[in-house]
This record gives C-alpha cells, structure tokens and sequence, in this order.
C-alpha cells in the first residue's frame, strides 16, 4: 500500500503519480517539456550555425560540423552511464524507494566526475590526429580544432549539466530541465554573436568565441542549477548527511558499467558511424559538405516529437517497471509507437513543401550548396518516421535494463547495413549511395527494434533489484513530482551544437 504524503520525505511535493492514469494524456504532458528542451537546444544550435555560416562562411560552418562528430563521439561513454543512472533513478522512483535513488546519485557522480576528465584530457590531446583521420577540408581544419579544443575544455561542466537534467526527468520532473535549458540557451545565444564578431567590450574571438559562449553559459547555468536543487532538497544533491553515498557503492557501479557500458558503446557506434559518413561527405568538398551540415540542422526539428516520447516512455516505463505494472509498460509502448509516427510525419510533409526556404536559414540564397542540401533532403527525410518508432521500442526495452539487443541491433543497422551500402553504391551513384544508406538503416533499425520487442526475453530484465511500492516499507521517498520523464534514448546528442544534446539520425 502506498505510504500517505506526510509519510514521505519532509518538503517534498506530491505530484501526479506515473503508474496510473489515462496513457495517452500523460504521454503527451510527459513528453512536452522534453520537446521543449530540445527546440531550445536546437534552436540554439542553429542560431551558431546561422550566425558562423553567414559570418565566417562555409568552411567555418563545415568545421562546426566535423568537429560536432568527434564531440559526440567522445559524449558517448557519459550518454551510457547518464542513461543507466536515469533508469535507476525512474525505478527507484517508482519503488519509492529514496535510500536507493540517494545511493545512484552518489555513485554515478564520483562516477561522471572521473570519466570527464578522462575525456575531456583525451579529446583535448587527439583532436587534430581525429580531424586528420576523418580527412576534415583543408580550409576547415584549423578552424575545427580551434573550435573542439575548448569545447573540450568545456567536458566536466557539460557532462554534469546533462546528468542533472536527465536525472530530474528521472525524477519524474521535466518542467525544471525545461526553465534551466531556457536560461542556458537565451545565454549563450545572447553571448555567442558578441564574441563571434566582437560588440562593445567583448573581443572578437571568431569560431573560438562560439565555442566559448557555451563553455560560460553551461557553467553559469550548472551552478545555478546546484544552488536551486540544493534549496528544494532534490534527491540529485546530498545533504552532509548524505555524503557517505558518495562512495562507491558496488551495485550501483555493477549497473552504471555492466548497463551503462552497452549503452555507451551503442552511442559511440551511432558517432562512429556519423563520423564515417562524414569522411565520405568530406571527400566531394566543402560545397556538398556545406550542404550536408544544413539538412542536419532540419534532421534535428524533424526528430524532436519523437525523440521527446522516445524520453517519456523510457521513463514512464522505468516508474512502472518499479512498481511491478509490466501491463501498463505493454500499453505505453503502443500509444508511444503510434504517436512517433503520426509526430513524425507532420514535420516531414511540412519540409517537404517549404525545403527551399527552410534551408536558406543555414545557406545563403546563392549558395551552392542549396540545391544539394534539398536534393538530401529528398532522399532522407523519410527515413525518420521508421525511425521515430525505432526510439519508442528501444527505450521500453532499456527501461528494464535489457541493454545489449539495442546495441546488436544498432551494430548490424549501422555497420552491417549503412556504411556497406554506402560503399556498395558510391561507384554507381556518387554522393547519392550516402543519402539512401540512411533510410536504408532506419528501416532496418526499426524491424529489429519491434522484433526484439515482440519476441525477447527484455520483460524479465531489471536494472536494479527494487521491491515494488505495493510491498515497501517506509523509505522516505517522495512520489515523483510531476508528469514529466527522462531522456534514455540514445539518439541524444544534436550534431549542430555541443550545447544541443539532441542527437539527428542514426
């Protein structure tokens, strides 16, 4: 039986419980402010885009995005272990089960802590080999590893901001991770032009000031959230009383490495992918490279619905996961996978009608790279409904902490299906073999997806060993504190800015 309010942890609001209640409705309100987030990122992301493209030109625009590929490529191991503590902090929840969610916060950011600076250090040092490797144009080399090299700088701060945003969805609040995206995206959008082109007393420091916007304004905005959540008293921060759960607890790590480490590796094989389908972009010049960054920047609007269900099934499922309703996880699945598609396809028939004057937001009218950016688009854009569906089962599936058929999935999608028709086509088709591997990939993606669904031994997976709220003692664990969910998908991260974790297709 559930505890009454005052029996639960002093000063924490009682908000709309995940486990009960109509599916569709909740979805929806699940899912708005994550979408909301996620337009603000982008947004933001493309305003860097619009404001380095019409200022700096194509090479600049260029090295933005080779210089994205490899940053996300080094996010992956954080994604993983951001993902698998989002998905012991919805169980826990679920479970009201606060001494256990207490213990992942400790775990995971002595955990996050150590692998930032790993990163941030390796990224920082193997930059320009990477950029070399990926064969990155000539004329945008230099001006790529200025740009990484201090958004590597940036990785601690930027790791940790993603992991208290997530976690707060975990907690079943997302409205929060909404206000702080708005403060960090007015930011940083307000501070990028003026150190791009130099306004008044800020200097101009060019790419450099782009990525430097983003470095003050997570910074700032990190420590606003910290003294915020430590006011409210959120499980995320720990009292001194708490600070004994900092050290390492052992099941907590086995899950964030045994659980996080697929879903890492999952991410870093979608980066990888990217990344080698840049280095074949990057072969037919900076023109048709120019062209491909742009159509990205759309591919980001077009997955925002359902990478924002993606999140909320993924954590309502957690919730309901932990209190043992494996019936209502069953019926999450099938509202999510029907609004993915129906919320995928809107955007796509909208572009379809308006690509030109969409992509002169990011290309110049006369550019010509315009007419390539709509010939891609032509081609791809479809490929995101599939897609789309892919998420939703994808993210039922992890919420259980059955995380390695995602990873096989996306291994034989990607590497088994996509790179090798691109090089099968490429003697025949040109640049085209590279557009169509990606619908290729998705419809393979989403196959495997709702077959592992169907058939798979995931129902019987568990992340955590949690005893379900019916049957719990008092721990003191306040009931999640809204209708809002956490990101545990892995399409997360945007390619157009290191401040947009909203990842385009895979």
């Amino acid at each position: 039986m559930r505890q009454p309010a005052g029996a639960h942890g002093a000063g924490r609001r009682r908000g709309p419980d995940l486990t009960t209640g109509p599916i569709g409705k909740t979805l929806i309100l699940f899912a708005l402010p994550v979408m909301g987030s996620n337009i603000l990122q982008s947004v933001n992301g493309s305003a860097n885009a619009i404001w380095v493209s019409h200022v700096l030109g194509e090479s600049a625009l260029t090295a933005i995005s080779n210089s994205n590929q490899i940053f996300f490529l080094m996010m992956g191991a954080m994604f993983g272990m951001s993902m698998a503590a989002n998905i012991m902090i919805g169980q826990a929840v679920g479970a009201e089960d606060r001494a256990l969610a207490t213990r992942v916060v400790g775990t995971a950011t002595l955990f996050f802590l150590v692998i930032s600076v790993v990163v941030g250090m390796a990224g920082f040092t193997l930059t320009p080999a990477i950029l070399t490797g990926m064969g990155t144009p000539g004329g945008a080399k230099e001006l790529a590893t200025a740009y990484l090299r201090i958004i590597f700088a940036a990785i601690p701060i930027l790791y940790f901001f993603t992991f208290l945003m997530m976690g707060q969805r975990g907690a079943g609040d997302a409205r929060t991770p909404f206000y702080f995206a708005l403060i960090a995206v007015v930011f940083e959008m307000s501070l990028n032009p003026l150190l791009l082109i130099g306004v008044g007393p800020f200097p101009k420091l060019g790419i450099v000031g782009s990525a430097t916007a983003t470095l003050i304004a997570q910074g700032t905005t990190l420590a606003v959230m910290i003294a915020w959540l430590y006011r409210k008293k959120s499980v995320l921060v720990l009292t001194r009383d708490e600070w004994r759960a900092f050290r390492p607890d052992f099941e907590v790590a086995k899950g964030l490495l045994f659980k996080g480490l697929p879903m890492a590796f999952q991410m870093m094989v979608i980066s990888l992918a990217a990344v080698t389908m840049m280095s074949y972009v990057n072969a037919y010049g900076v023109t048709t490279a120019a062209a491909y960054a742009a159509a990205v920047q759309v591919w980001t609007y077009v997955q925002m619905p359902a990478m924002a269900l993606g999140a909320a099934v993924s954590s309502m499922a957690a919730q309901n996961v932990g209190a043992g309703n494996m019936d209502r996880v069953g019926k999450i699945a099938g509202v999510g996978v029907l609004y993915a598609a129906i919320f995928s396809a809107i955007p796509i028939v909208l572009i379809y009608l308006l690509d030109p004057y969409i992509l002169r937001a990011f290309l110049p009218a006369g550019s010509p790279s315009l007419p390539i950016a709509i010939h891609i688009n032509s081609i791809v854009l479809w490929g995101f409904i599939p897609f789309g569906m892919a998420f939703i089962f994808t993210g039922i599936v992890r919420s259980t902490g059955a995380v390695w058929p995602p990873l096989i999935a996306m291994v034989i999608a990607l590497w088994g299906v996509r790179v090798p028709l691109a090089n099968a086509l490429e003697p025949m088709l040109g640049a085209d073999a590279i557009w169509i591997s990606f619908p290729a990939g998705s419809l393979v993606t989403v196959i495997l997806a709702a077959a592992y669904y169907r058939w798979g031994g995931w129902r019987t997976s568990r992340m955590l060993h949690t005893r379900p709220h019916g049957d719990a003692v008092d721990t003191g664990m306040a009931p999640p504190s809204g209708v809002e969910a956490t990101e545990a998908t892995v399409e997360v991260a945007s390619r157009t800015s290191p401040s947009a974790l909203n990842r385009p297709g895979s």
